[in-house]
């Protein structure tokens, strides 16, 4: 197991600024013995970018593929659309719905902390 030797680091503890702190670098062992580096948020991102990519291509296979028309009615109107564009808006829809909620509710939540400070 590799290990480094402590190393003196000077860091705000406590609520002391200027009080040294003794740590050990950030380089971790895995299960083999070999050495890893620690994970950061540009792998973070890149992952998500892999994931982003994998369901955009998953949602094209299954718009190609659900191309049938359907017969939607809303709010007295109707027309027909293709099935996957259908599904498509109205994954939209909600999607937007809970965006509209979510920053309503971090907007109350920064309002609530910054009266209290």
């Amino acid at each position: 197991m590799a290990t480094t030797p402590p190393t003196r680091l000077t860091s705000a503890v406590n609520g002391s600024p200027r009080r040294s702190v003794t740590g050990t670098s950030q380089v971790l062992p895995d299960n083999r013995g070999s050495v890893r580096s620690p994970r950061s948020r540009v792998g973070a991102l890149w992952v998500g970018i892999c994931v982003a990519a994998l369901v955009l291509v998953a949602l094209i296979v299954f718009m190609l593929q659900n191309t049938k028309p359907v017969l939607v009615t809303f709010l007295g109107l109707q027309g027909s659309v293709p099935l996957a564009v259908a599904l498509l808006i109205a994954g939209v829809g909600v999607g937007v719905i809970a965006l509209v909620i979510g920053t309503i509710r971090i907007t109350q939540l920064r309002r609530r902390l910054h009266d209290r400070g």
